[in-house]
């Protein structure tokens, strides 16, 4: 018998992002009687979200139309859109009269991904909303007939050991009509019910990139508020990837790089990258004279159209990035997760008012292939696909071509396919070392000191959350034939090799910032994210 309490809602969410907190507002606009919970296993809403961010708000203007006047955080409009390619020490900029129309910024907005959640929070709490961060859902429950009842937290007060320290609590059960799950790219229990209902029997892989971002205070005379460039081109070679730099609200710049974790040199990292870009004359021009106050890295989803799931499930559905709707090109999901989460919330509260529950919400995934959703995302399909196959330039070329003539509606009829960003590294005797310079302490950086701007903190003695399958692969198979890419892939140190003569893994659980990286580049997937105890993690301000 389960010493486990349980709690009953209408409707459970899995995480307090974007779209998460817009089909719970949705939710209560359609019926307020209806009981919504979200769990969020950051410190606070907004602690785990980072995002550029540039942000379309034609999903907000849906949700929340008076959102201008309700004192919503998307108060710096872009003015200046620009695009770059980059050589070592140049650049060659593309005119925007170039690009399709649809890759305009025109009516968009720059700022904090992480302050507009804790905003968009704010707007559901006062519908009555129940939101509990601090919580991390680590179990999927399932009724007798199979079909999703809910989620259940994690124990707090678990020794590494796993005994029980003194001030030990076990999980709660969140019971459900239907969960939602929204926790973001490679979400844990999003992978768990992936497997269980088969759900990518129908797409493609789901490909990813990972992001790594800074926050940086500069000079006022070199600040132009809405100023947004976008870089391609060097430091990477035929790597999928590239450099953004946002100027935001007080004389501040986000800026950050991205590198398509389907790459195949075991050699290449791509925090390292990272300093490399910020030392191009362009960039460093930005940033000398400022200050670096911020550090953060999470996994994007980049397989687009083509790599959405199944979206629905009996007591379920995935939403937001657990779905993967991010349009690689404009570099933006927030308004497709935000969508999503809203055509996701009118199927449950539909299925609600005619007495249903737990069943499959077959309305939900004919809504997103009718909606702006699809229609945006069939546009680009082909960018990220075209540029790994093809490299930077002729992929840019070849999809460019392409998009152009979606915008026509003359689309080329073909669709290219994704391979799984595990399988394609190299051994290391076919690989090229990189020799990355080090940091000079003002501009590029080392990864610990950065992993400390994030505020990143997990209970010590806890079970390490970064499990192995076999703990043998990581010396025996990785270490032997990809000289342990772990070591490099990860952007904030965790994952370290010991001992010359009699070589292990070292895992430095407590610097982790959740970004799924090893779950998703571990060559021979040995390594399985799993939630730590609720609170743990970054603690982003402003990101």
């Amino acid at each position: 018998m389960s010493e486990r309490e349980s709690m009953e809602y209408d409707v459970v969410i899995v995480g307090a992002g974007p779209a998460g907190l817009s089909s719970a507002i949705r939710l209560k606009q359609l019926n307020p009687e209806l009981s919504v919970c979200i769990l969020e296993k950051g410190s606070e809403v907004g602690a785990h979200i980072l995002s550029g961010a540039v942000i379309d708000p034609i999903a907000l203007d849906e949700l929340i139309p008076d959102w201008r006047d309700k004192g919503c955080p998307l108060d710096t409009p872009v003015v200046e859109n620009h695009h770059w390619i980059l050589t070592k020490k140049g650049k060659w900029p593309i005119p925007h009269v170039l690009m399709p129309s649809f890759m305009s910024n025109k009516g968009t907005f720059t700022g904090s991904l992480g302050n507009f959640c804790r905003w968009l929070a704010g707007q559901a709490e006062e519908l009555g909303v129940e939101i509990f961060p601090g919580f991390a859902a680590a179990e999927v429950l399932f009724n007798d007939d199979g079909s999703v009842k809910g989620v259940a937290t994690g124990d707090m007060g678990v020794a590494r050991d796993g005994e029980y320290k003194p001030d030990h609590q076990p999980g709660m059960e969140l019971h459900a009509r239907y969960t939602f799950f929204a926790e973001g790219a490679r979400g844990s229990l999003t992978k768990e019910v992936k497997r269980q209902f088969d759900l990518e029997r129908d797409c493609q892989p789901q490909v990813y990139g990972l992001g790594i971002k800074e926050l940086w205070d500069i000079d006022p005379k070199k600040h132009v508020a809405g100023r947004v460039i976008h870089t391609q081109g060097w430091p990477l070679n035929s790597e999928v990837g590239g450099g953004f730099l946002y100027h935001q609200a007080n004389n501040q710049v986000a800026l950050g790089f991205v590198v398509g974790l389907g790459y195949s040199n075991p050699y290449l990292s791509p925090f390292e990258e990272f300093q490399r870009w910020k030392q191009h004359p362009a960039i460093r021009a930005v940033l000398e004279g400022g200050r670096r106050v911020s550090y953060g890295a999470r996994a994007i989803n980049e397989g687009g159209w083509q790599s959405v799931p199944t979206l629905a499930f009996p007591g379920g559905a995935l939403i937001g990035c657990s779905a993967g709707f991010v349009n690689v090109p404009r570099i933006k999901g927030t308004h497709t997760a935000m969508k999503s989460g809203m055509l996701a919330a009118e199927a449950v509260a539909a299925a609600i008012a005619a007495g249903r529950s737990a069943d499959t919400l077959e309305a939900y995934q004919p809504s997103v292939e009718a909606s702006w959703i699809a229609t945006e995302l069939k546009k680009v399909r082909n960018v990220e696909p075209s540029i790994a196959k093809f490299g930077p330039l002729l992929g840019t070329l070849w999809s460019g071509i392409d998009m152009t003539m979606r915008q026509w509606g003359m689309g080329l009829p073909y669709t290219f396919h994704h391979h799984r960003d595990n399988e394609g590294l190299w051994r290391k005797d076919m690989a090229r070392r990189i020799d990355y310079p080090k940091p000079d302490g003002v501009i590029s950086f080392d990864r610990l000191s950065s992993v400390f701007l994030s505020n990143t903190n997990h209970e010590e003695d806890q079970p390490i959350h970064l499990t192995l399958k076999d703990a043998s692969v990581p010396i025996r198979i990785n270490l032997a034939l990809y000289d342990a890419p772990e070591q490099r892939y990860c952007p904030a140190g965790v994952y370290e090799i010991v001992g010359e003569d009699d070589p292990r893994l070292q895992i430095n659980a407590q610097n982790c910032v959740h970004c799924k990286t090893c779950d998703i580049k571990d060559p021979t997937q040995n390594i399985n994210w799993v939630v730590p105890e609720g609170g743990g993690g970054p603690n982003y301000p402003n990101m």
